[in-house]
């Protein structure tokens, strides 16, 4: 499940120069649209447009030089490189906190415990809204996805459901079930793929895609209690692959860069045509989920009104319980629009966040083989070899622990944060800073200040068993928050960490694992939100347990 609803949001953290996004029409389409812009923004002067006071307040926080006319420093964020980098070397050269100007639209950069703390608690309430974007106008159902929704009620009662019936410890112990056959199944399924392997001639296990399928199915069976076998993805005109390619075309287009999310009045000429992707994509997957609807409706209606006790309640059961149309009127949005919203982001988050993480954790491992063989010798000492690990051994798996945690903190699975933005005037660090002012935390350069951790690039789980042995998972400590912090903070933290060291407590305990050939697994990111690697990862893995152990699954 997810373990942060928020970051996917983001709207400025994919690069303008990747060659996806740059779905140009014709090569000269950069030069009609800047001579646009500037045509525009004449004509926007001419109409009568207010002229600003010319006593202009400095903002007082360093930013960058460079900025452009109409863009400020977006050009800046354009490199082939993940934006948490970009941000992390202006930090080491502008300082902790530094602004950026985006478009009409100021934004905050932080990367310091300090500046964290202060952001999250004496002004956490005051940083607790979204901005509009055009992914939670036209993906997110006109941002009824609470992940994307302003702070208000509406926001706090979705939040509060999705909490209570799907993530609280209750719930969670209730849907154990449903994790570990879906666990099982992926062993079941992997097994066969290692012994085929021989000494002479190893079959290398595409792991990043069938992490990819397993979270997907979790999340599905959790949510619309749906699940598919692997074939059926692959058939590329069933609905079940048309509904996968869509959830990860709405993925990408949550992490372009949309030129109207900085220069609102730049929506109509939709630069790059990622607003009439957003649509098209928005059909296709809205097509699919009323369908499942309709089905939840249909046998609640079979069940006179309620689901009968021995059916297995998802997450849409649990809304078509507890929500109604007039519980939902304050806020304009119908019962079915909230039930698909929800659904759907929960979808889009769950699924990459998970399998992004697990990949990296892996990589991280293979390529450090004596970590590997320590959490195997944790697993035999603490479970043995004749039985499966359990979710109920993970707390006395410190290493494993360890191993996730620092693997979080080199590769967070969200490298920066949502965007948050300013519901009225404050201070941060003693400076005034006006309401609208939008803040990013990145993620990745806090969990790189060398006064925090030394040897900052290095992968050593060790240290979360010495000097840093009372952070946890849920940045009590500021200096460490891969799920983000305060209100807007991941909520499904609990479950995800959950999936994530079942699923990777079972392939320690179960599997010996390394490169085809010996050569180390390529680290490098690629270029999204929730900080892929560039390249999938495979490996070649061989049983370790009896061979009844895999039978009985």
């Amino acid at each position: 499940m997810p373990m942060r609803v928020t970051y996917y949001i983001h709207q400025h953290i994919n690069t303008i120069s990747n060659n996806k996004a740059m779905d140009f029409s014709s090569a000269f389409q950069p030069i009609i649209a800047f001579v646009a812009l500037l045509l525009l923004r004449a004509l926007y002067k001419i109409a009568g447009h207010p002229k600003q006071s010319k006593k202009k307040t400095k903002f007082p926080f360093p930013e960058p030089s460079g900025a452009l006319p109409f863009i400020g420093h977006l050009h800046l964020l354009g490199a082939k490189k993940p934006v948490a980098r970009i941000l992390g070397a202006m930090a080491d050269k502008y300082g902790p906190i530094f602004s950026l100007r985006l478009g009409q639209q100021r934004t905050l950069i932080v990367s310091n415990w300090e500046m964290v703390k202060e952001c999250f608690t004496t002004n956490d309430r005051i940083f607790a809204t979204r901005p509009g974007i055009a992914v939670g106008k036209y993906i997110g159902y006109n941002s009824a996805s609470f992940a994307l929704s302003p702070y208000g009620q509406y926001w706090r009662d979705i939040r509060k459901m999705a909490t209570l019936e799907l993530f609280s410890a209750h719930r969670l112990e209730h849907l154990k079930r449903v994790r570990v056959l879906e666990v099982d199944s992926f062993i079941k399924e992997l097994f066969p793929l290692c012994t085929t392997s021989t000494k002479s001639e190893a079959v290398v296990v595409p792991l990043s895609e069938m992490l990819e399928h397993l979270t997907f199915n979790l999340n599905l069976r959790l949510i619309v209690g749906k699940r598919f076998s692997q074939h059926m993805f692959e058939e590329k005109d069933s609905e079940v692959s048309r509904f996968k390619n869509a959830i990860k075309q709405a993925l990408y287009l949550s992490g372009v860069f949309v030129w109207s999310d900085a220069i609102p009045w730049l929506e109509w000429l939709d630069i790059h045509g990622h607003v009439r992707s957003m649509k098209k994509t928005s059909k296709e997957i809205d097509a699919v989920l009323s369908k499942w609807l309709e089905e939840h409706k249909e046998r609640k209606r079979a069940c006179c009104g309620s689901i009968d006790v021995g059916v297995e309640r998802d997450l849409m059961d649990v809304m078509l319980s507890t929500l109604s149309d007039e519980d939902l009127k304050s806020a304009g949005f119908s019962l079915d629009t909230v039930i698909k919203a929800t659904s759907l982001i929960l979808l889009l988050t769950g699924t990459e966040s998970t399998a992004v993480t697990l990949t990296w954790t892996l990589s991280l491992l293979l390529n450090n083989p004596k970590a590997l063989k320590a959490a195997q010798e944790e697993m035999d000492t603490h479970v043995g070899r004749n039985r499966w690990v359990d979710e109920s051994d993970i707390p006395k798996l410190h290493y494993l622990q360890a191993v996730l945690k620092e693997s979080l903190r080199v590769n967070p699975t969200g490298p920066v944060t949502g965007p948050r933005e300013a519901m009225e005037d404050c201070y941060i660090a003693n400076q005034f800073v006006p309401k609208g002012t939008r803040l990013t935390v990145n993620i990745w350069k806090l969990h790189r200040d060398p006064r925090i951790w030394s040897d900052p690039c290095e992968f050593r789980p060790e240290r979360f068993l010495t000097t840093h042995a009372d952070v946890g998972f849920k940045g009590q400590n500021f200096e460490y928050m891969p799920f983000s912090l305060g209100r807007r903070s991941c909520p499904a933290t609990t479950l995800g960490l959950t999936v994530v060291q079942s699923v990777l407590a079972r392939l320690i305990q179960g599997f010996d694992m390394r490169t085809k050939d010996g050569e180390p697994v390529d680290m490098s990111e690629g270029l999204g939100i929730a900080l892929p690697k560039a390249t999938p990862l495979e490996a070649v893995l061989s049983p370790r347990l009896p061979l009844e152990l895999y039978e009985s699954l």
